[in-house]
């Protein structure tokens, strides 16, 4: 894909429009056939994040028949991480965005780095909340995001792996929540991809005791 992009780029436009119009025509089988279902509770949202909200469901609802204005939708494109920002634009979030558009609030991203993306992620139409990877520059994105959506973070899984370091792990929370904090930031901390925690579960908890400690530390 990542080769057609640059010597067939208008047969790969080709079939992201194809694919697009598919799940189209899915999500509008949905809606015909009121297949709909309000997530505006403890329903996993986006990469990581529940759905709670008292935005949704949207003015005019209507309890038997659920519109995707009364909804979250998400999108992401991790097998596009490595392409540039335009390329991301051209083959990726211009075919995500019109069918984003009807939903009453969207997330987008999942592991991909979206530091130099931010940009044209941010004109996707409700966008809320926005995956913010380990693999991201935390301080970049802080700037550019401000509160503009939520800055869903996914601190690093490995910290979980090996040795577990306490105060590596303190200092690194720590990092993220004062510069999201200078920055206006609307944070939530989500902590997955634990693979494996090396037959050590408690790890999991000595984590969120850290993490709970340095937000309530920081604000």
């Amino acid at each position: 894909v990542m080769m057609d992009m640059i010597e067939n780029p208008s047969w790969l436009h080709e079939a992201m429009a194809f694919l697009a119009e598919g799940n189209r025509r899915l999500m509008q089988q949905y809606i015909d056939q009121n297949l709909l279902s309000l997530n505006n509770d403890w329903t996993y949202q986006n990469s990581g994040g529940n759905g709670y909200t008292d935005e949704l469901p949207a003015p005019g609802f209507d309890p038997s028949r659920v519109r995707p204005c009364d909804m979250w939708a998400s999108a992401e494109s991790q097998e596009l991480a490595q392409v540039s920002p335009e390329m991301h634009e051209e083959f990726a979030l211009c075919y995500e965005r019109p069918l984003l558009e009807p939903f009453g609030l969207n997330g987008y991203g999942c592991c991909e780095d979206l530091t130099r993306k931010l940009g044209d992620v941010l004109k996707i139409r409700n966008i809320r909340r926005i995956s913010i990877s380990p693999f991201a520059d935390a301080d970049k994105c802080a700037e550019k995001l401000g509160d503009k959506a939520i800055y869903s973070w996914k601190p690093h899984p490995s910290h979980l792996v090996g040795k577990f370091d306490a105060d590596r792990v303190r200092a690194y929370i720590r990092h993220t929540l004062e510069v999201t904090r200078a920055n206006g930031c609307v944070v939530e901390m989500i902590l997955k991809d634990t693979h494996t925690c090396e037959n050590h579960p408690e790890r999991f908890s000595r984590w969120c005791r850290i993490a709970r400690d340095q937000v309530e530390r920081i604000g």
